[in-house]
């Protein structure tokens, strides 16, 4: 009987046990949720909800309405900037790959010293040690018609006259985005370079592989998710950008983040709601896209 009894004791106590890790479990979670609820899910709620008042020269009213969404969706001024954020996002996260993919590919593979990885990477991100506008601010004089890149074009004999488009032009933001984001890329790159085993690579020459197919066939693969988290970082920043177009295209490229700004300095809050809503849909789209590229949870 007491061999019996202890037996049938003993799925009730394990029950018991799992019990007691879910709550623990549940306690652990709870300040992550509950932060990401406060300061995430309920602020975007708020905005889904205010883009749908009505708004009027002068005031705004809880009263619902699409008016600002048939706004935005029939005006050729709004879906031409959509197009352009689009198109500027694409562009830049092309630049960034394609300069900072050879970059994380030294530092993360080429460059054997630690010590000396750390200070290339510490070097990339120097210019953060400064203020973003005046990051931003530093292209002009290098791009304008009399800067520094012109001068130097035309002293090389590739130009005779100053080129007007590098400056207030799409072509300034792409240059600069560029510049300030690619440390984004280059990080994750070389990070996740780093953590190839030379060994690896090693056999792969042993059996004849040249650098071409080692690079397809091990360098590509494992080196992926960082490009993945380096294109997330990137879009997420570049589609809600505002400053960047305003400083170095005079305002004559105009993006949704600046369209935000516009209009929430002229108190039109439904409208800005209508146009925040519709960044953070794509933002979403464009990162759950990314993640399904590769499987980072099993990645990292």
């Amino acid at each position: 009987m007491t061999t019996t009894a202890a037996a049938a004791e003993l799925p009730a106590a394990q029950s018991t046990a799992r019990r007691s890790r879910q709550r623990t479990a549940y306690w652990l979670i709870a300040p992550g949720v509950l932060w990401m609820l406060l300061f995430l899910v309920l602020p975007i709620g708020m905005i889904l909800y205010v883009s749908f008042w009505t708004q009027t020269t002068f005031a705004i009213q809880p009263v619902l309405t699409t008016k600002s969404w048939t706004t935005f969706f029939s005006s050729d001024t709004y879906l031409s900037a959509l197009w352009t954020t689009v198109r500027i996002w694409l562009t830049v996260l092309f630049a960034t790959i394609l300069v900072g993919y050879p970059a994380g590919l030294f530092v993360g593979l080429f460059v054997k010293n630690k010590t000396l990885q750390t200070v290339l990477l510490t070097l990339c991100v120097i210019p953060f040690w400064t203020s973003f506008l005046i990051r931003v601010l530093a292209w002009r004089p290098m791009l304008g018609k009399e800067g520094a890149i012109n001068i130097v074009l035309q002293w090389l004999g590739i130009t005779s006259a100053p080129i007007d488009a590098l400056l207030f032009s799409e072509l300034s933001v792409v240059i600069g985005m560029t510049q300030i984001y690619c440390v984004f890329m280059v990080g994750p790159i070389a990070f996740m370079l780093g953590r190839i085993d030379p060994n690896i690579i090693e056999a792969a020459r042993d059996l004849g592989a040249g650098f071409g197919r080692i690079f397809r066939t091990i360098i590509l693969p494992l080196s992926l998710p960082g490009v993945v988290v380096g294109s997330i970082f990137v879009s997420v920043m570049v589609l809600g950008e505002f400053a960047t177009s305003a400083a170095l295209s005079g305002r004559k490229v105009n993006l949704l983040g600046n369209i935000i700004v516009t209009q929430v300095g002229s108190l039109k809050w439904a409208f800005a709601s209508v146009i925040g809503v519709v960044l953070t849909l794509i933002i979403g789209v464009v990162v759950a896209g990314l993640l399904r590229v590769v499987n980072l949870r099993k990645e990292l």
